[in-house]
């Protein structure tokens, strides 16, 4: 078999390791991956839907695709994932370029369905997308060094703003013995850096073994040899217990770093969204992480904007940040989503809510940089990912993920892949690290 595939991968972390899953099987079917989809005989992109810049992207995407199409200088344009799954008809009649269209429960079925394109076959595949994760290897196109482990598929959290559970289905866990399998699969290949995803990983084994489960998960995970850093993403507000809590604490390969998402401290407009518990449930969790946990950073989302959000919501939640002092933030303008009980309810206008998510931006810039001139004179590990023309190392510390944080810029032998200490020098104008190795 002699045929070219090209994979364009967009969206979340999650997306990607469907990537990876349909990169492998099509390797292993004997199809050729292609670096470009410029001369390929077939691209595939697996698109997110989540709110309308990625669908926007997603489109723009596919556009592009066609117009090498048009050109001859690409074969075939097959459009898997979340813009799919949530616009299958839409996607077929409005762009007629497309030749196979698939759903996020179809990413199994990728070989079958290119198999049926090169035959001039129509191809539309949507399996159910609550059902049980496949457990299919990947082509890991992440590192050097660390790679994401997804725990598990879908939500359950229902937020009134999200359209995640309906296009990804219930939250489904997968079987702990299968989760460690694919952790030491990646540590013998020479993965350090486990980064554990789900769109909530805290409810890990609540639906298959009637209990939280990620602090065993972890406790597991950590005996696995070659494993030095795990790195969690997302933990949920409601869902931390005693027993995460110390797990977090006491074991040394869990890096002090915590993505959890708030959306808000409002009462009213958590109680709105369907967000469970109180501003004061989070402010007490908070304080107790910090408490508990020393060294602690925390990581969060909120949008600006939703449904509620007067003058007064929006000062109390710039109010909870500046004393919060939350060192890592993803700030987001309230997108109404179609389908969704928040799209149907009053809001204010997508130019004041970015006018707000810019003056919180503003408040967490601050919050950020003096987080990061207070670790000048200390020493951090750090993993390396690449090196500059000058020899300089890049790398990532242990309170920075990849693709959303910062980078350290340093000095000394590295080595690719490796975890090293670096004394951090100073900080440059656009917030990274400066440092030299230890």
């Amino acid at each position: 078999m002699d045929k070219t595939i090209a994979l364009i991968s967009l969206g979340c972390a999650k997306n990607l390791v469907n990537s990876e899953q349909m990169l492998y099987l099509l390797s292993e079917a004997g199809y050729a991956l292609a670096p470009s989809p410029d001369g390929a005989d077939a691209v595939i992109i697996n698109t997110c839907g989540f709110i309308d810049a990625a669908k926007s992207e997603a489109i723009d995407t596919i556009l592009e695709m066609a117009q090498l199409k048009s050109e001859g200088r690409l074969g075939k344009i097959i459009v898997t994932g979340c813009l799919t799954e949530r616009y299958r008809t839409a996607v077929t009649e409005e762009l007629p370029e497309v030749d196979a269209i698939l759903g996020v429960g179809s990413f199994g079925d990728i070989v079958s369905a290119v198999d049926a394109v090169f035959a001039e076959k129509p191809v539309s595949l949507f399996a159910d997308n609550s059902a049980p994760v496949d457990e299919i290897p990947r082509v890991v196109s992440t590192g050097p060094s660390w790679a994401y482990l997804r725990i598990a598929e879908g939500c359950d959290n229902f937020c009134a703003f999200c359209a995640i559970p309906f296009i990804r289905g219930r939250y489904r866990s997968r079987k702990m013995e299968n989760v460690l399998e694919e952790a030491r699969d990646l540590a013998s290949h020479g993965v350090k850096e486990i980064i554990v995803i789900a769109q909530d990983i805290t409810r890990y084994g609540t639906d298959i073994y009637g209990k939280r489960s990620l602090a065993e998960l972890c406790r597991k995970i950590a005996e696995i040899d070659g494993v030095e850093w795990i790195r969690l993403h997302y933990t949920y507000p409601d869902q931390f217990d005693d027993e995460l809590i110390d797990e977090i604490a006491s074991n040394p390969k869990i890096v002090k770093y915590l993505d959890i998402p708030i959306q808000h401290i409002n009462n009213k407009i958590l109680k709105a969204m369907n967000r469970h518990g109180t501003g004061d449930d989070i402010r007490k969790l908070f304080e107790t992480l910090r408490q508990r946990i020393p060294d602690l950073v925390l990581r969060t989302s909120l949008i600006a904007g939703l449904p509620g959000e007067g003058e007064a919501e929006f000062e109390e939640l710039c109010e909870f940040l500046r004393e919060a002092k939350i060192e890592r933030a993803g700030v987001f303008a309230f997108s109404p989503e179609e389908g969704t009980p928040a799209a149907k309810m009053e809001h204010c206008s997508f130019e004041e809510a970015q006018r707000r998510a810019d003056l919180i931006m503003d408040i967490q810039a601050r919050i950020m940089d003096d987080f990061a001139a207070s670790l000048v004179g200390k020493t951090l590990p750090v993993i390396c990912t690449d090196h500059d023309e000058d020899g300089q190392w890049i790398g990532r510390s242990c309170y920075d993920s990849p693709d959303i944080d910062g980078l350290v810029y340093f000095s000394g032998k590295g080595g690719e892949g490796e975890i090293v200490p670096v004394r951090i020098t100073a900080v440059s104008d656009d917030g990274n690290l400066i440092g030299e190795e230890e």
